[in-house]
């Protein structure tokens, strides 16, 4: 049981003003391993404080000086690296292997990717002449992050942000707070001056409203449901004009063209779908194949599906998946099940309930959905299980149209001949377009189009997120 009761304001560990313990359960044996403060909205006043008044210095650093604390912030993360994939794992339910493989070293890799760009990015340049476009910190950014992949969504927001200079608050997800507890401890030894980074843990109505709502917040990062997303924007409208970045919720199209290779195709697309046991907002989860080889997509998919195993997140072996990460998904994806056996789509793989050998802990069976139609609920809402649905179509005009009609435009995938894939991925409504399996990589731009969301991460895109641009005009060339 790890006890992390305190937040971290001003550069030192202090305790909440109300305290309110809440536990936090390990996915796998539906036990507390830790504890933490939700906190108030006066521990939110206190560290938006502290992040206001370290602006005016931080602000004003240096270029070099920001490179010199994110080379510190990544050597210690480097030298803890095993620590955080261990937390993630108990935390959140994550394999081991793809806790030390992905989730852990995916925060690493914002870092790293925020720090390079400072070698390269124009803070400044002469424009048309006589003016001088200078882009400038945007100043104090409240955090909101989810529990699905932690340290991938607060790095890909603080990396940039301390690049760009800027100070901000951040509000974790309280199921899964111990690694951002773990990472304010990095941060603090790496000597992130005081301030610059705040910490409070909370939920939604106590931390979350507070943060979005304050009136010196001038920027909210949010990552998570559409529903919540929307909520943060709202609160952001009625309480001043402040800028929103939100990366949210996905139903993501696969298109099996006619000529790809099924076998290839469709098992790494299910595998995909099942990676982080489902819980990406990215996932692969609606599968297009043509009708004429619809049957054989369906029975390729299945036995990927059933040939997944199932593993306690500490015993798992490379490949595997843990339990979904809480009580309230687990809820919700076995609902979405039901429900889709109650629409008439047949279950080809998995089902309800747990798979076998499990009576406890939030596992789930790795699931494929046949003779789907494209307004299915499993078809429409975000599951965030390893649930993959097959739809059919008759041509690539009808394929093209299924994978556009949802309202949201994360991310899509296109499977086939590469030329033939490329006219495709030019017609679809999405942030990515991935192309025969096909990633990109730290500084590639992460973002959605229509209810996926609003502004990108990674790169260049991703610092230019946390910036205001100035116009000094009359600005002569310098000598």
């Amino acid at each position: 049981m790890r006890e992390k009761l305190n937040f971290y304001i001003d550069g030192k560990w202090v305790a909440p003003a109300k305290p309110r313990m809440h536990d936090v359960i390990n996915p796998a044996n539906e036990e507390p391993c830790g504890r933490i403060s939700l906190g108030s909205a006066e521990d939110v006043n206190k560290a938006v404080a502290a992040a206001k008044k370290a602006f005016d210095t931080w602000s004003q650093s240096t270029i070099d000086e920001r490179k010199a604390l994110l080379d510190n912030v990544i050597a210690v993360y480097q030298r803890r690296l095993g620590e955080m994939a261990e937390t993630i794992s108990m935390e959140m339910g994550a394999p081991l292997p793809l806790a030390q493989s992905s989730q852990a070293p995916a925060g690493l890799g914002y870092l790293m990717d925020a720090r390079k760009q400072l070698d390269t990015f124009e803070f400044e340049y002469q424009y048309n002449g006589t003016h001088r476009i200078l882009r400038e910190p945007i100043g104090v950014v409240g955090m909101i992050t989810p529990w699905n992949w932690p340290m991938n969504q607060i790095a890909a927001k603080v990396g940039p942000a301390l690049a760009a200079g800027c100070t901000m608050v951040l509000k974790p997800s309280e199921l899964a707070p111990l690694n951002a507890v773990l990472f304010a401890e990095i941060l603090d030894e790496a000597g992130v001056p005081p301030g610059v980074f705040n910490l409070v843990n909370g939920d939604g109505p106590g931390v979350g409203a507070a943060l979005s709502a304050h009136p010196d917040v001038d920027m909210m990062s949010f990552t998570g449901s559409t529903r919540a997303g929307t909520s943060v924007m709202q609160a952001c409208a009625a309480n001043g004009v402040k800028k929103v970045a939100l990366e949210l919720g996905g139903k993501s199209p696969n298109i099996i063209l006619e000529d790809a290779d099924l076998q290839k195709a469709v098992a790494r697309g299910m595998m995909h779908m099942a990676n982080n046991t489902g819980q990406s907002c990215n996932a692969p989860s609606r599968m297009l194949a043509p009708r004429s080889k619809y049957e054989e997509v369906v029975q390729i998919a299945a036995a990927t599906a059933s040939a997944i195993k199932v593993q306690a997140p500490g015993e798992a072996e490379k490949g595997a998946i843990g339990p979904l990460a809480n009580a309230t998904q687990f809820q919700k994806v076995q609902g979405l099940i039901q429900k889709g056996i109650d629409e008439g789509a047949r279950v080809a793989a998995g089902g309800v309930g747990r798979p076998d050998g499990f009576n406890r802990g939030y596992y789930v069976k790795p699931t494929v959905f046949a003779d789907v139609n494209n307004n299915m609920t499993i078809a429409r809402e975000e599951i965030f299980g390893p649930v993959l649905v097959v739809i059919p179509y008759e041509s690539e005009e009808e394929a093209v149209k299924i994978a556009n009609d949802t309202p949201y435009g994360l991310a899509a995938y296109v499977q086939g001949p590469e030329q033939k894939a490329r006219q495709v991925a030019k017609k679809l409504r999405a942030g990515n377009v991935h192309i025969n399996g096909a990633f990109g990589g730290m500084g590639t731009p992460f973002g959605g189009y229509k209810q996926s969301g609003l502004g990108r991460e990674g790169g260049p895109f991703g610092l230019e997120e946390f910036l205001e641009v100035k116009a000094a005009i009359g600005w002569g060339e310098q000598a």
